[in-house]
């Protein structure tokens, strides 16, 4: 009994040696090994059905759907990344030169204020309009010229970018061909029931749709529409703003109103009064309802958790994981919510046996 545990412990410990010393191996394409697993759960209804029309051609199942990502995905980002640079890029050469000063719009929205908001504000550290201007502008130049380095980081990156695609379209291949396998492999693994694997298996991959089927399909639509509409009033630097306006977006509570409802105000008190009007109908009418419209036919009320769970576990995430936490931190704070869920289920199942 005594040699029976001591091989069983030894085996645990070089298991979570060797598991350990693997996941440092692919730390460096976390990133890729990620969005590849996603794209493959986000894809893998359109390559059943592609399964059924090839009559279980597997690989040729597999490429086609590779090719719909690719066409779908993939092509179109890189395309509004490279839109997105050249444009930040733009922006902060035209500030560094002093043709772009936020800071002007400002003092014209503060100038008409009365004198009691002049001294709230210098309760705050703001001594007066001008020196609003500047700190303002400051944090305007900042943030283009982060924009602007963006381009040289991923012109010297431009080797890594394209092997971490390389790896994600490689992996996602072979994650669509085989991915029914590794799922019913990756079960017998795990030491819980049948009951309590489904659960957590169906919550992992609801979260994962409606994070990114709904959520980000919800705050690209809200992005786009808010920068056609930047567009069409001529306001400078529209699909930098449409990006930002769909960022902000995937936060509950928040969401584009932060861009265009100073932007609409501003209008208002510089006299372009149909120009506000029509930027504040346009964001309530269209981008506010687009939420309300998109998100339960593409998530489903059912799925959806709590708003305030998911802008503290996005915020959390994006702080932890970088860009991947917008997915990262929901899908913990899904199943963290899940496991306590079967918590009770658990304890009934450990007091019968």
């Amino acid at each position: 009994m005594d040699h029976s545990n001591l091989y069983f412990r030894s085996f645990l410990l070089l298991l979570a040696a060797v598991s350990i010393a693997f996941v440092c191996v692919l730390l460096p394409y976390y990133g890729a090994i990620f969005w590849g697993a996603i794209l493959a759960i986000i894809f893998q209804p359109l390559h059943r059905r592609l399964l059924e029309k090839t009559h279980g051609r597997r690989n040729l199942a597999a490429l086609i759907t590779l090719v719909v990502v690719i066409l779908i995905v993939i092509i179109p980002l890189i395309l509004i990344t490279a839109s997105l640079i050249q444009e930040g890029a733009a922006i902060y050469q035209r500030m560094d030169r002093g043709e772009l000063n936020m800071g002007n719009y400002t003092e014209q929205v503060l100038s008409i204020f009365p004198p009691w908001v002049h001294e709230q504000l210098s309760r705050f550290g703001v001594d007066n309009v001008f020196n609003l201007r500047e700190k303002l502008t400051q944090g305007a130049l900042q943030a283009s010229k982060f924009i602007a380095s963006q381009a040289v980081s991923i012109g010297q990156n431009a080797f890594q970018f394209l092997i971490s695609m390389g790896v994600m379209l490689y992996l996602l291949f072979f994650l669509l061909r085989d991915g029914s396998n590794l799922a019913r492999h990756s079960k017998q693994l795990i030491p819980l029931s049948d009951e309590h694997q489904q659960h957590l298996f169906r919550k992992f991959t609801t979260v994962v749709r409606a994070t990114v089927k709904g959520n980000i399909v919800v705050a690209l639509t809200q992005g786009t529409l808010g920068g056609i509409m930047f567009w069409v009033l001529g306001i400078e630097g529209a699909l930098l703003w449409g990006v930002v306006m769909t960022f902000l977006s995937l936060l509950p509570a928040v969401g584009a109103a932060l861009i265009w409802l100073p932007v609409a105000i501003y209008f208002l008190v510089t006299g372009a009064i149909w120009q506000g009007i029509v930027l504040i109908t346009f964001g309530v009418l269209v981008i506010g309802l687009v939420d309300n419209v998109l998100r339960p036919l593409l998530v489903g009320k059912d799925t959806k958790i709590p708003d305030y769970v998911i802008l503290i576990s996005t915020l959390g995430g994006l702080a932890v994981f970088g860009l991947n936490g917008f997915v990262i931190g929901p899908l913990f704070a899904a199943l963290f919510i899940a496991c306590w869920d079967l918590f009770p289920s658990a304890i009934r199942m450990n007091t019968e046996t």
